[in-house]
């Protein structure tokens, strides 16, 4: 895919990737097993893209209204340190942890898809929108992914900031 040079920068730039998890990392959908589990499904690719963000250095995190093991789990199996559950107002939680890591607005990623994701997507240096995103929040975007929540949209975007990123360093 060809990228504006405006574009390209603002990938070159992130240092961070910060994440939603209901819509972004998932389908969105909410299972319910007989005994009342609830169950999420999960990309593998998605988890494969952010372990190659680790590889280049780039810190992730995730930030999410929901409040589940089920996060947690998942976090920890993909070495994301940084899991915030019950954020019913993102942007302090987001300031927190780039405050905390020294990592600047136009240094971050969001992913999102809905409009709690909306105030974050206007703070970041680059804002990314699942393909099946709320349109006020793929109005916001810089980018929008081809792909839906849960369905590799996140590796999409990790694969365009490793991109970039290759790009930038063999000039």
């Amino acid at each position: 895919m060809a990228l504006s040079p405006a574009l390209r920068r603002r990938l070159q730039k992130v240092r961070m990737v910060i994440m939603d998890v209901d819509g972004v990392l998932t389908d969105a959908g909410m299972y319910y097993s007989e005994s009342g589990e609830e169950l999420k499904k999960f990309n593998t690719r998605d988890g494969h893209g952010i372990t190659l963000l680790h590889a280049a250095g780039i810190k992730t995190a995730l930030v999410t209204r929901e409040r589940t093991p089920i996060v947690t789990r998942r976090a920890a199996k993909l070495g994301i340190a940084e899991v915030h559950q019950g954020a019913l107002d993102k942007l302090p939680v987001v300031r927190s942890i780039l405050e905390k890591h020294g990592v600047a607005a136009a240094e971050a990623c969001y992913i999102g898809d809905d409009v709690g994701d909306h105030e974050v997507m206007g703070y970041v240096g680059f804002a990314a929108a699942v393909a099946d995103a709320l349109p006020p929040i793929r109005k916001i975007a810089h980018y929008v992914a081809r792909k839906k929540g849960g369905d590799g949209a996140v590796r999409e975007v990790c694969d365009l900031i490793l991109a970039a990123r290759a790009r930038g360093s063999s000039r």
